[in-house]
């Protein structure tokens, strides 16, 4: 475990690996990316750490001795929800499949490039602030002459109401939830399982432009920003 100081805005990763060479080299290199990092041998000082610290994610070996990566995981599936990415030198599309079904939110084989790592680790973050932020989101969201209401997910202009599709849902709640903000294909294809590549998010952003703009080619709201993904402005 890190004794030097760190600020407390960082987010805080709980690195668990029985590999105290392994353990070493990501806790320079995650700590010099801009993260907290807590280091953990075995699954009984992760549940020392666990009971004493809020992670906004937890790196958990699988193959260790005593309890297992996939029986921790299991265990705290039950009542936390912190992201959990497993490593392990199994590469069987078996365990894999066996360590999501455990609840891990993603899984890396070793050996592995740092850099994958950490990229892992970001989209996974970016993820999880996203849906928090729309969680967070107030009831009814207004925009221009619409009114958005996230408990029915109807939308409003004046007294006509437009249904939204599942997908059209999804994708209105994470842009009003982070307006200003660039969200990329790929951000948004995440948070809709039936959005399986970023083709479809073209397509539904298409869609719900004719629902929301006046002028769908010259869009005031749902605009473009060419190279990085799609971003939700206010306007006057």
């Amino acid at each position: 475990m890190n004794t030097k100081p760190v600020p407390t805005d960082l987010s805080h990763i709980l690195l668990v690996d029985d590999d105290s060479r392994l353990r070493n080299l990501l806790d320079k290199y995650l700590t010099k990316n801009g993260f907290r990092v807590t280091c953990a041998a075995d699954s009984v000082q992760a549940r020392k750490f666990l009971g004493i610290f809020e992670f906004d994610m937890i790196l958990l070996d699988v193959m260790m001795p005593g309890e297992t990566g996939l029986e921790l995981t299991k265990y705290l599936r039950a009542f936390k929800t912190v992201p959990i990415l497993l490593l392990t030198a199994m590469n069987e599309t078996e365990d894999r499949i066996l360590g999501l079904e455990t609840g891990a939110d993603d899984y890396l084989s070793k050996p592995f490039e740092p850099r994958e790592l950490l990229l892992r680790i970001e989209n996974i973050l970016r993820r999880v602030k996203l849906e928090d932020q729309i969680t967070r989101n107030e009831e009814v969201f207004q925009f221009g002459p619409y009114r958005f209401d996230l408990r029915s997910n109807l939308l409003y202009r004046g007294p006509i109401m437009t249904k939204l599709t599942e997908s059209e849902t999804v994708i209105l709640r994470a842009f009003v939830a982070s307006p200003g903000t660039v969200l990329s294909r790929d951000d948004l294809s995440k948070l809709d399982s039936s959005n399986v590549n970023t083709r479809t998010i073209d397509v539904q952003i298409t869609r719900l432009r004719k629902k929301i703009e006046d002028d769908p080619k010259f869009p005031r709201y749902l605009q473009t920003i060419r190279g990085q993904g799609y971003v939700f402005k206010l306007g006057l």
